[in-house]
């Protein structure tokens, strides 16, 4: 996510892979056996951004949609493994978890207070993405109920 405070003037700088779409010659991994490694993997209870990982690491699988022709959550969704949260969602509130914990022991940390504030305002604009796409049904962000989430 861009970020929206802090930021120099002009265009939010955005990372693009620089690299062809298509699978690499030397990887050799068959796209249904990429599959049959995410299912796996995701029936383990690994978030897709580790899967992928893995599947870097371990599989020479260097891009899951190059390799597969679709990316890694549709990938799941297919296969019929769906997580109840989004993964970044779900990574933003332990982030604003972790910072309400710091914040309750450190009342005087004006920093970590800021960027608690900024945290929270990524999460309520992504609920309010997922409830619009319908992937939330009508979400609210409430922070001591989110930590339970998380725990």
């Amino acid at each position: 996510m861009v970020r929206l405070h802090t930021r120099k003037a002009g265009k939010a700088k955005r990372s693009r892979k620089h690299y062809p779409r298509e699978a690499p010659a030397w990887s050799e991994t068959p796209k249904e056996q990429v599959a049959d490694i995410a299912v796996k993997l995701a029936k383990e209870g690994k978030d897709p951004a580790l899967i992928g990982v893995i599947l870097r690491d371990t599989h020479a699988v260097p891009d899951v949609k190059a390799a597969t022709g679709k990316k890694l959550t549709k990938l799941l969704e297919e296969k019929g493994i769906r997580k109840e949260y989004p993964a970044d969602l779900l990574d933003l509130i332990r982030r604003a978890a972790r910072m309400r914990k710091h914040l309750s022991e450190n009342r005087s940390d004006r920093h970590n207070r800021t960027r608690l504030l900024r945290v929270e305002s990524k999460i309520r604009r992504l609920v309010s993405y997922y409830n619009k796409t319908g992937r939330l049904n009508n979400w609210k962000y409430d922070p001591e109920q989110a930590a339970l989430l998380v725990r």
